[in-house]
This record gives structure tokens, sequence and C-alpha cells, in this order.
């Protein structure tokens, strides 16, 4: 009872509306509205021209800087407050993770199916219940023959508590968060928060690890040193992806709060009807044609004016973390996770002068067919929740108030320059040789 009283306590000391942590660009505007979208679409690609797509107070951030982050993550973890900032931009290498209360609580992600990690794993979960942590685990990990198998573990196993993706909640009870594995578990752990993203601590045991920076050897001391709260954070930004469509005669289950493909149920409109679900997405958002062989042709919106069609094999619509991913191999820019921005990459446009443009962190993009489209488009988030958009479906994008914390080895700066020397090996090419001492003698003279 004790400790219900005191998470209650926690919820509302740290709760994302507090005045302390109140974001302007999203306070008040989380309910969007959804009109019938316009088919049509506007004569001029003027920015200057009125809005395509009705009122510029739907899915509104207020800020071409995007919406300031919340601070606090999960229960108990926030970033330390630095008053030497210059126009409100905190020195990346500033960036401290701090705690209100001691950490009690911790989510393992572990990749799946790698028989590899099981030995990491099992250290790990020991040694954290040894320091009197609470560990939370997938059900499913504990479903690996060799780990139900395991004797020697079966200690362990009785202690930790267990969840179900989609149908369990733990958004409020995770401290912080370990992922062994590669990228794909970051992406994971960003998908079962919604809303505030406790801190997450993230190991090198996959196959590229551009965003998992710590190495597993000495993991005692690491974790160890983020339980005490000195570690450096970078806050990487994610997208708050509102999907639209209109309903054909098929009506979708919610269980537990939960929509089509187990995203959050945003609820329908039955008077004009349409039904809305809701991501927030870390890497990008993938607009493809599909298993379609014609051009995918969707109309692209900036803050209600159309601003291009998109002709080709899709568009992807990406973080400063997501740049490093699928839009890189598209041909994008790097962005470091610490500028504010999203970043429209095509895929294989049919047209040479398409190139990837940056636009502000704060602007509303909406994506919809082309009324010229032969066919359908598909999209998906991270990856994940794959589905087919029709006329009259919209995807409206814009920066999420809810970043990801992630915990670094050093600091932002330098963790993301080794991540792409070490894994993307950029830049990596034989020096230039020098002029011998005799050659350039023999030049001058």
């Amino acid at each position: 009872m004790e400790m219900e009283q005191e998470k209650m306590t926690m919820n509302k000391e740290l709760s994302p509306d507090a005045a302390a942590y109140c974001c302007s660009a999203c306070h008040g505007d989380e309910t969007w509205s959804y009109n019938h979208p316009i088919r049509g679409r506007a004569k001029s690609r003027s920015l200057s021209a009125s809005p395509a797509l009705g009122s510029t107070k739907e899915f509104r951030t207020r800020s071409l800087h995007g919406p300031c982050p919340v601070t606090t993550f999960g229960p108990k973890a926030c970033v330390l407050q630095n008053p030497q900032t210059i126009m409100h931009i905190q020195d990346p290498a500033s960036q401290r993770l701090t705690w209100n209360k001691s950490p009690k609580s911790v989510l393992v992600i572990k990749k799946m199916r790698d028989a590899s990690l099981l030995q990491p794993f099992k250290e790990l979960c020991t040694h954290l219940m040894e320091e009197n942590m609470i560990v939370y685990v997938e059900k499913k990990v504990l479903e690996d023959p060799a780990i139900a198998s395991d004797e020697s573990f079966g200690a362990v196993k009785k202690k930790f508590c267990t969840f179900r993706e989609d149908y369990d909640d733990i958004s409020n009870q995770i401290d912080f968060i370990i992922c062994l594995g590669g990228d794909g578990t970051l992406l994971y752990a960003s998908s079962l928060f919604q809303g505030s993203v406790p801190p997450v601590m993230a190991f090198h045991l996959g196959s590229l690890g551009f965003l998992t920076p710590f190495s597993f050897e000495n993991f005692q001391s690491q974790v160890t040193q983020v339980i005490e709260g000195n570690a450096a954070v970078v806050l990487r930004s994610r997208l708050k992806v509102r999907v639209v469509k209109e309903l054909r005669g098929k009506k979708t289950a919610v269980h537990n709060g939960l929509g089509e493909n187990g995203s959050q149920a945003a609820g329908l409109d039955m008077d004009v009807g349409k039904q809305a679900m809701q991501y927030q997405v870390l890497n990008e958002v993938v607009i493809d044609r599909g298993p379609s062989s014609y051009l995918s042709n969707v109309d692209v919106y900036l803050d209600g004016h159309l601003i291009t069609t998109v002709q080709g094999d899709g568009v992807i619509v990406s973080t400063p973390t997501g740049s490093t991913a699928y839009a890189a191999a598209a041909g994008a820019s790097m962005i470091h996770p610490n500028v504010p921005a999203i970043m429209i990459t095509p895929i294989c446009p049919h047209s040479l002068s398409f190139r990837p443009i940056v636009v502000p962190a704060g602007v509303e993009l909406k994506i919809m067919l082309s009324p010229e489209a032969r066919n359908t488009a598909w999209v998906s988030f991270d990856g994940r929740k794959r589905q087919e958009i029709r006329h009259g479906d919209s995807i409206s994008i814009t920066t999420s108030c809810y970043p990801l914390p992630s915990i670094c080895v050093r600091d932002p700066v330098s963790d993301w320059f080794e991540s792409l020397a070490q894994c993307l090996h950029w830049n990596v090419r034989k020096k230039q040789a020098h002029f011998e001492e005799e050659e350039e003698e023999e030049e001058e003279g």
C-alpha cells in the first residue's frame, strides 16, 4: 500500500503537465480534429497561398523549432537543469541524467532468437537483483527453451515481473531500460512507451550497433554509474504520427485501449466515418508503393500547403536519429540527434532534381494519396505496424514532445562521431602520400 501511494505521489510530482515542464507547443493541443480531407489539390504551390487542408489550428505545434521536449523520463528520472543556456538551447555535452529518487525498477529488453545473448542476459539480471532492483522482462523472453530449462537460473526467474506487449501497460512502472542487442532493441523500447520514455542504456550485442554505445565487458560498473545518476544523455526526438482512415464497413476491435496493430486507439468518429490511430516513431515513417508495380503517387503538405507530389518508390520522413538508417541508404545527409529537424527523403524518385530536404522540427506534414494515383500506398513506423493507405486516408506528422533519452558512454557528440567511424566507416580512405623532400627541391629548382 505504501509503495502504491509513493508511486501516485511521484506521478503527480513528475507529471508532464506540471507547470515546471509545461510544453506550450503541445499543452492543450493533443486532441486533433479529423475533418474530411480534401481530395483535390491546391492550384498554387506557393507557401503564401491559402491552406489546402483547412485550418492550420489542426495539428499545430506553434513553433518552427519544434515542441519543447518533456524532460522527465518515467517516474523518477529527469535531465539536470543547466542555468547557463544560450537562447534556451542547452549545450549537448552538458545534458546529464539525474534522479529525483533512487531507481528501483528496470526493464530488460533482449534481442530474440539469438543464443549468444542468453549468458549476458542471465549475468545482467542476476546482478540487477543483487542490487535489489525489480526486473521486468517480456513474457516471451522467459519462454525461450534455453532459459526455461536452465535450473540454475530458476531462483532468478521466479523474481521477474513479466508483461505482454499490447496488453499490459508498464509505462508508469519502469525507472530505466537496459537493451541487450542491436539498434532494433532500442526501436522496440521506443514502441513500448507512447508517452514519456524512461532513460535507455543500450549494450552493443547485435549486428550494427549505431544506437547502442555500451560494451558489455564492464557492465557492472557502468550500470552502477547510471543508477547513481552520473551519466550523460542525448534526447533523441521522436515523431508524433496520426493516421486517419475512412471507415469502409469494417469494425476494428479495441482491446485494453489499443487499436489496430496494437497502436493506441484514438477513437472513432462515426459521424464523419473516420478512424484515427497515433504512433510515436523514433527512426522514420516510410510510405511506399507496396506490392504494386506502379509508381507511388502521394501529395506532401507542409502546414496545410502542397509542397510537392512524390512519384517514385516512396518517401521517408525521418528524425535526426533516423537520418543514419534507411534515409542514409536513400542518399540523405546524416544529422546529429541534437539538431531539431525533420528530414524528407524520396525513395528512387522519378525526377533527377528531387533531393532530400530538411525542414524545421515544428512544422506539420500531411501525406495523402494523390487524386491521380493508380494504386494505394503502404506505410510503416520504424519498420512495424505496416498498413495500407487508400484514397481519403491521411498521415499527419510532427515532432513529438516525448523524446527518447539515450544514455551516453561519454557525451552526445563524441558518441555520435564514434558510431559514424566504427559502424558506418564514415570517410574512411587511404591517406594521400606526401611528396618526398628531393622531389620538392627539384620542383623549386
